[in-house]
């Protein structure tokens, strides 16, 4: 499925062939989404950011129309270095030096590890919705286990996780959406890009590709993050942070004074919103990020 005014190409890079999605004009804006679905969950915001910015949004490996290569024992091949690789790679293929980014959930994760391993191809830095992936680990309480259950599910040695979804796999994907909206309700988000979900959930390969993500996100981004933060690390890119109050880093304590360890510079907002802050509260999202990447206001 395209988002209206888009175009669709396939671009190889890293090992994998990525789905592009591209529309606009202006500075290059790359965004990146989460789990668990693809480009369509910038339905609500691509057209608008559109208007001012070269808006260039992919699947990441493994979602959407991507290639989903089979995870390997390490947990690397879906690692967020590896993501982020493939996004300089998209990147260097493109012709474009440096650019904007903007990401949400694992998009978010792909996108600060981008920052920190590719500074000098980072304008400005755009997070919403997570804190660092060995913070939130560090920060693992009961109420946090039972809201994101799913970081520890996932991570769970093949085939586990992937047989238990693939009995159900519209059923689950439906319930794990509905959860995480404020409404508690799969209404709250736009039904062409929940048909989108539902259709790459029905491929065994991308539910496989889902897990690994989160396999990676227990090990290897874990580890290359704790690295990371032991040796002081920074991210130097003007960054702004948008959380929604009922959200994931709003249950892991101090949201914003997390990533001011590694970013002193952020800027962090709140809004009233689910996790799903682009398809429940797009007016937030372009609010925040609209100036912010224009360069009037906050860098």
């Amino acid at each position: 499925m395209t988002l209206p005014g888009f175009t669709q190409q396939f671009i190889e890079t890293n090992g994998v062939r990525l789905s592009v999605h591209r529309a606009g004009a202006g500075a290059p804006l790359i965004c990146l989404h989460g789990y668990p679905q693809n480009h369509m969950t910038w339905l609500n915001v691509a057209p608008t950011l559109a208007k001012q910015f070269d808006v260039i949004i992919p699947d990441l490996r493994g979602y959407g129309d991507s290639d989903a290569p089979a995870d390997d024992t390490d947990h690397t091949t879906y690692s967020k270095r590896t993501m982020a690789q493939d996004i300089v790679g998209l990147m260097d293929v493109l012709g474009i030096a440096r650019a904007h980014i903007l990401g949400h959930d694992r998009g978010a994760r792909v996108s600060y590890r981008l920052a920190l391993d590719h500074p000098d191809r980072v304008n400005k830095l755009g997070i919403i919705e997570v804190v660092p992936t060995g913070d939130f680990w560090a920060r693992w309480s009961a109420d946090v286990g039972l809201a994101a259950y799913h970081w520890t599910f996932l991570a769970q040695p093949h085939p586990l996780p992937e047989t238990m979804i693939n009995a159900d796999p519209v059923g689950y994907i439906d319930w794990t959406l509905a959860s995480w909206t404020l409404a508690n309700s799969i209404d709250a988000l736009p039904p062409v890009a929940v048909e989108s979900y539902r259709t790459q959930a029905r491929d065994p390969a991308r539910i496989h590709a889902m897990c690994a993500d989160y396999r990676a996100g227990a090990t290897t981004d874990r580890a290359i993050d704790d690295a990371d933060r032991a040796a002081g690390k920074q991210i130097n890119a003007p960054f702004k942070f948008l959380y929604a109050e009922y959200g994931f880093p709003d249950k892991s304590g101090d949201a914003a004074g997390q990533w001011r360890a590694w970013a002193p510079q952020v800027v962090a907002e709140t809004c009233t919103s689910g996790h799903f802050v682009m398809e429940e509260n797009p007016d937030a999202v372009l609010n925040c990020f609209e100036p912010f990447f224009a360069g009037l206001a906050d860098g």
